[in-house]
């Protein structure tokens, strides 16, 4: 990533800082961790992670205020309340499953268990890559940045096709597109 290099200082220029904003400490990884395993009850969180009740209570309202989860009453009981994914958590996900996969290859003595498999065939998933337009898995050496005016420009001059008419934008793979197998 020789081309050009990002302005560490400037925060705005990159979804990291904003990212890590949200997200950037232990209590809400494991909120959506639980999240993802089923949990809606403040109570169920309390009890599973072991978290302090204030603690709980600020990073739930955080999460919510962010719009990661979104709180909802219970259609049973009116009084209680149920903390529901919304599209921008699920979009988590991937960043999630690669923590996790990072975490099981280098820390020390974890076994995964449960295994996260794919639903199809019940294999265990494989590594979370990082993907080309196309769906190609991209190595590190194949990985630039370019200011967005540069981008479909080979470092020859020459422009690319795009195999796919996709926003350079926002780019979300839909039900068809091979990377959402990959990720």
């Amino acid at each position: 990533m020789a081309e050009t290099r990002e302005n560490l200082k400037e925060l705005t220029e990159c979804g990291l800082p904003s990212a890590l904003e949200v997200m950037g400490e232990r209590w809400s990884f494991m909120i959506l961790r639980a999240s993802f395993n089923g949990l809606h009850h403040f109570e169920e969180f309390l009890s599973e992670l072991g978290i302090a009740r204030n603690i709980l209570s600020n990073r739930l309202g955080r999460l919510v205020g962010h719009g990661i989860l979104k709180r909802e009453l219970c259609e049973d009981d009116r009084r209680k309340v149920e903390y529901r994914l919304t599209d921008k958590g699920f979009d988590l996900l991937p960043a999630m499953v690669a923590l996790r996969q990072w975490g099981q290859k280098y820390g020390e003595e974890v076994v995964e268990n449960p295994v996260l498999v794919d639903e199809r065939d019940r294999q265990p998933i494989g590594p979370t890559s990082i993907l080309s337009h196309d769906g190609r898995i991209l190595l590190p050496a194949d990985l630039n940045l370019v200011e967005p005016d540069k981008i479909g420009v080979r470092a020859d001059g020459t422009e690319s096709v795009r195999s796919h008419d996709l926003d350079r934008a926002s780019y979300a793979p839909t039900a068809s597109d091979p990377s959402k197998e990959a990720a």
